[in-house]
């Protein structure tokens, strides 16, 4: 899972950036993009790890990307930003919700408007072109695909009354569009970016009861980050936060994806596999192996819950929690699998 990261300057972009990541800050490295692989936290793991004592215990992980802080003046600056987080699954976009020492109150909505617009216009950039180069085509006498035909007018229409596309499933979802990398079609968490002494959501009519959001204290963030597991837990305590803000975004950041984590446990590995919700388990297994996928017999399952409760496999098995599943069964968040196969 990729995850870029949006924001106006001055909204503590690189702030919330270094805050998941853990990364400290270097202002002398602005001008370049930034990528950082974050485990994501799974107590499951580590549960299953003290059980199996393997030689690798293997976290899912997230990709966050920050574009080049560097102003780049032009078209060119501008696309080479976004070009950069083109291949990304979603944004996150950063508002300021905090005031700045002589400049005005700060306007997330506005912020976010901008934000959108920006995805907005590419994205209407992309359409025009290529339904010119259909209207081409047609002149020429050349075969086009009617479908993707009236589904890219669908798209200038919407884009044409300033909405994202990822408001219209349907059409930014559609086969036939996948191609063109849509931005205004990914799915969007909001950061509102608080100052120290705010832990509230502000108000946001068309932004909060519409867009998954979330706040975020970047500077405490920030600190917590760079600090070792026990001093992190004292100052988490002291500020009444429940958890780093990593966690939570996380933890949206599947919800916003649909996504779910499957185990394998064994003396080699414990290790989560993300898949999206509703997946077969014949796909499941595709994220382990290709070969398991072509060679798939049986799904061997057993619930992460089940299994704590009755403490093996051997108990589970006599307790009548171990299953064995075919291609079409529907994976579970927390199913550990053991895939049986023959290629």
């Amino acid at each position: 899972m990729k995850l870029g990261i949006t924001g106006l300057p001055l909204s503590g972009k690189t702030t919330i950036f270094e805050a998941l990541t853990g990364l400290q800050h270097e202002p002398e490295k602005k001008s370049e993009l930034k990528r950082a692989l974050v485990k994501v936290p799974d107590e499951r793991i580590d549960r299953l790890s003290e059980i199996f004592n393997p030689n690798k215990k293997i976290y899912a992980t997230i990709e966050y990307i920050l574009p080049s802080q560097t102003a780049v003046s032009g078209k060119q600056g501008e696309d080479s930003r976004l070009n950069s987080i083109r291949d990304c699954d979603a944004f996150i976009h950063v508002l300021r919700n905090f005031k700045l020492t002589g400049s005005d109150q700060p306007s997330p909505a506005e912020d976010f408007k901008k934000l959108d617009e920006e995805l907005i216009f590419n994205d209407l950039v992309v359409t025009e072109k290529r339904i010119e180069r259909l209207e081409l085509d047609k002149k020429r006498h050349r075969q086009i695909d009617e479908k993707e035909e009236k589904l890219l007018h669908r798209c200038h229409e919407i884009l044409e009354n300033n909405e994202p596309l990822r408001h219209h499933p349907d059409i930014a979802n559609a086969p036939e569009l996948k191609g063109f990398a849509f931005l205004s079609g990914r799915p969007v968490l909001v950061i509102l970016n608080n100052s120290d002494d705010d832990k509230n959501l502000p108000d946001l009519p068309g932004i909060t009861d519409r867009e998954i959001c979330t706040v975020v204290q970047g500077e405490i963030e920030y600190e917590i980050s760079q600090m070792n597991p026990e001093d992190a837990e004292t100052f988490l305590k002291e500020y009444g936060i429940l958890e780093p803000a990593v966690n939570k975004v996380i933890r949206l950041s599947y919800d916003l994806l649909g996504l779910i984590s499957f185990l394998t446990v064994g003396k080699d590995e414990v290790r989560a596999w993300t898949i999206k919700k509703n997946t077969a388990a014949v796909d499941a297994a595709e994220a382990v192996h290709s070969d398991i996928k072509k060679g798939f017999i049986r799904a061997e399952v057993v619930s992460y819950k089940d299994f704590i409760e009755a403490g093996s496999y051997a108990e589970a098995r006599k307790h009548g929690k171990v299953r064995l599943e075919g291609k079409t069964y529907i994976v579970q968040d927390g199913d550990i699998i053991d895939f049986r196969f023959n290629v």
